[in-house]
């Protein structure tokens, strides 16, 4: 299908940007790499009068590594992502999930900025960065402000960014520990039916940290206070990936589609959770 008639817009700064958002309002949308955006046009589940691309816009492509966290550009693509040798060195959760992401020709358009910013319950990296504690840096008319993953979704499609701010970076604390992100899907490109990240830290043999997000199970990705408490204090035996395991069962909210239905679902996202729960440890 062929979207409705637009103006289309590429300012060069982010004053450009906001100067558009401003004088357009809820008319205007931004657009990092397309991916999320593009196909709800085209089905006219979005109605945009105004579209803004971000691509000409300098200083959101950077991948900065410093000693006690990682800043990624809005414009840095999972293909950036994927290629990147010193960051797959201090944050490897991060190639491990961008090369799950749909399939290599959307890897080498679709960002990580618009991944997490456009509120879309399937999509993989809004649960990563909750599970890595990432913080997003939002710019307006009045400023910068740091919202954290774990507040900024708020339903499908609906996240504490406001309509005429920006999400330019995203902020992981160096992460620690094992690592793991698991995904079950029904064909290469698709969605997840469920998808598990989890980043666990251990003492000896003890569980010392964990934490634990899951993606397209509700109408947000889903960080798990209980599953990670269910782990921390113990040697991650097969009674404590349980009680996780349930913890997340108790926290998710499934809806049936054309992924399955609701039991379906609770039972892969129990499977794909324990194998992430599992790797993770292994890695520790």
């Amino acid at each position: 299908m062929i979207p409705a008639a637009f103006e289309y817009y590429r300012p060069t700064d982010m004053a450009g940007v906001l100067s558009l958002l401003e004088e357009h309002g809820d008319d205007a949308r931004v657009m990092a790499g397309g991916h999320s955006l593009i196909p709800m046009m085209k089905l006219r589940m979005a109605d945009v009068p105004h579209l803004i691309d971000l691509q000409s816009v300098v200083g959101l492509s950077d991948i900065e590594i410093g000693a006690d966290d990682i800043r990624i550009g809005a414009l840095v693509t999972q293909h950036d992502i994927i290629d990147n040798a010193a960051l797959a060195e201090v944050a490897p959760i991060l190639r491990e999930a961008a090369l799950q992401i749909a399939d290599p020709q959307v890897r080498y358009m679709g960002t990580v900025g618009g991944n997490v910013a456009n509120g879309d319950p399937g999509n993989d990296m809004p649960g990563l960065m909750q599970c890595l504690n990432a913080s997003f840096l939002v710019v307006g008319q009045d400023g910068e402000r740091e919202i954290p993953a774990r507040e900024f979704y708020e339903a499908a499609y609906m996240t504490a960014r406001e309509d005429n701010e920006v999400l330019t970076s995203v902020t992981i604390p160096m992460p620690k520990g094992g690592y793991a992100y698991e995904k079950q899907k029904r064909k290469i490109g698709d969605y997840a039916t469920a998808a598990a990240a989890v980043q666990i830290v251990k003492d000896g043999d003890i569980c010392v940290s964990a934490a634990i997000a899951m993606t397209n199970l509700s109408d947000t990705p889903i960080y798990s206070a209980g599953a990670c408490d269910a782990l921390v204090g113990t040697t991650v035996d097969d009674a404590a990936i349980k009680a996780a395991m349930a913890a997340m069962l108790g926290d998710i909210d499934p809806t049936e589609d054309n992924r399955g239905p609701v039991a379906f679902k609770k039972h892969v996202a129990g499977v794909i959770l324990r194998r992430a729960i599992e790797r993770a440890w292994s890695r520790a």
